[in-house]
């Protein structure tokens, strides 16, 4: 559907992923970093999904959020890490055309969402704050209605329009990409159809998925700031800023990396920090997910507990 055969009027079938470096020794050390990295994700993430579902205690609007970036997360690293690893493991890094559009259709499409989702987590600002400042309010205004159109938008805006832009794409050479997956301006600088349009399109796309929702966040942190201070007990005030520490550095590493790498000059000199950076908001970011709010999380504790003690029981 993204990329046919007939959307590509070139003769060129495949890409050569240079990825992160070219000796043998270090593709194998990379390749089990990697490895460990994405089942650590994987499991980490899957954990929390089963924990949410499992446990009715659990069913509360900042559970729902974590839930859902737990299964984009899973989605966003199996994107890229999979072909990465295979090319690692075989030392063939290439990826076929189609491949390559696909995968960067639902990178693009699950950035996207993370975006979306990260703003919606704006919900877990607003809740931290409607906790901490409105705690009657709170109830009433974080309903499971509101979480559930808050992730339906989140999934349903852009996708087409993505589709659209991105099947249109033509390739006739060269056919070396300096990275180790599919992203827009490998992409882009690969094309031998005219850009511009798309170019314009994610630029415009970048600035609305990017800056409200960072700035949504940031002013909802500064109000939770501020109440915080307010609070009169050390204890309380320690307790508060715990709670929303670990939202507030997922936001600043997924949006502070993915800024760098998108406003560095595209320069030969700068290629290789790109993708090292690049490598924080594609994979370091899913590992940290479930690292950050099940390790300081009491509730999450608790139910990995509950789990242990039926699975010990079972047995």
């Amino acid at each position: 559907m993204l990329a046919s055969e007939k959307g590509n009027q070139s003769d060129i079938v495949e890409f050569i992923l240079l990825g992160l470096g070219d000796s043998v020794q270090l593709q194998f050390l990379l390749f089990l970093l990697f490895l460990l990295i994405y089942l650590v994700t994987i499991t980490g993430n899957l954990l929390i999904i089963a924990l949410v579902l499992a446990n009715p205690c659990l069913h509360t609007p900042m559970y729902f959020f974590l839930g859902n970036l737990s299964c984009l997360e899973t989605c966003y690293t199996s994107s890229i890490l999979p072909k990465m690893l295979s090319n690692l493991l075989t030392g063939k890094a290439t990826i076929t055309v189609s491949q390559c559009l696909a995968q960067y259709y639902f990178f693009g499409s699950f950035a996207t969402i993370e975006t979306y989702l990260l703003a919606a987590m704006t919900a877990i600002s607003y809740d931290r704050y409607l906790a901490i400042c409105r705690p009657f309010l709170y109830s009433l205004i974080m309903s499971r209605k509101l979480c559930v159109y808050l992730m339906a938008g989140s999934c349903m805006v852009f996708n087409a329009v993505l589709v659209a832009f991105v099947a249109q794409l033509s390739f006739c050479g060269p056919n070396v990409i300096d990275h180790y997956f599919c992203d827009l301006h490998p992409l882009t600088k690969m094309s031998c159809s005219d850009t511009t349009l798309f170019e314009l399109f994610a630029f415009c796309m970048t600035i609305i998925f990017t800056i409200p929702p960072f700035l949504l966040t940031l002013i909802s942190y500064i109000c939770i700031i501020v109440s915080i201070i307010k609070i009169n007990s050390t204890i309380g005030r320690q307790k508060a800023f715990s709670t929303c520490s670990s939202h507030l550095l997922v936001v600043c590493l997924f949006y502070g990396t993915s800024a760098i790498v998108y406003t560095l000059p595209d320069t030969s000199s700068l290629k290789r920090l790109n993708k090292i950076i690049s490598v924080f908001y594609t994979v370091v970011t899913p590992l940290l997910n479930p690292l950050i709010y099940s390790l300081r999380n009491k509730d999450i504790h608790k139910a990995i507990g509950r789990l242990f003690n039926k699975v010990l029981f079972l047995a």
